[in-house]
């Protein structure tokens, strides 16, 4: 079994999620691949770009355990979508509906960064401002979820205080797919403080298929 780690937008594997479930699996002796999805160019990010590095990844006909946060875990959905080796999928406050969560909330930045191509962005890792192409728009408008539909067995984990993407659109994505439960959490999208308690439901699962 190969797993696999994909971090948030504007995130990297230097953040607190990724390294506190790294931690997790060292103490089962069992390696979690965490890319950098920024890849040195966060300018030229996109979703099509994530999903093809992450594939690159797959090893060919292993089956493998996806967790991805946020738009990590849309990432993590899409590739569960077009590979039957992804057999499980854990998704912390999944960016699902995320142009039409995000993109609205820009207003007139949403009208400058199509007119310049250029939005500056505040990346967490880097704590500073990066610039972000409209390309990353234009491919993302590209996606739609309602197309998600192989039954691969997903666990969601989302805050209730979630106000970068509300948990609305977690419940949205559960209605009509019985292979996805969701466990609703007293925490916003940073899940910092339940990570004990998401790693607490999520290891048994784990334990079962390395055992």
């Amino acid at each position: 079994m190969q797993y696999l780690y994909l971090h948030g937008f504007a995130s990297s594997p230097r953040s607190a999620k990724a390294q506190y479930f790294r931690d997790r699996f060292e103490e089962l002796g069992q390696p979690l691949l965490i890319p950098d999805l920024n890849q040195g160019d966060f300018f030229h990010l996109t979703l099509s770009r994530q999903i093809e590095q992450v594939e690159a990844l797959l090893i060919p006909e292993e089956p493998v355990t996806l967790i991805g946060s946020s738009f990590g875990g849309l990432t993590a959905a899409w590739l569960a979508e077009k590979h039957p080796q992804v057999v499980q999928l854990f998704l912390l406050a999944p960016a699902f509906e995320f142009a039409i969560q995000w993109l609205p909330r820009l207003g007139d930045e949403y009208r400058r960064w199509q007119e310049t191509g250029v939005l500056e962005v505040y990346h967490y890792t880097e704590e500073r401002l990066l610039p972000l192409s409209y390309g990353f728009a234009k491919d993302l408008l590209a996606y739609d979820d309602r197309q998600l539909q192989r039954p691969v067995p997903t666990l969601i984990f989302h805050g209730l205080q979630d106000e970068v993407i509300p948990i609305a659109a977690s419940r949205r994505y559960c209605e009509g797919r019985p292979w996805v439960s969701r466990v609703e959490l007293d925490s916003d999208h940073a899940l910092k403080e339940v990570q004990p308690a998401i790693w607490g439901m999520m290891y048994p699962i784990i334990y079962q298929q390395l055992t």
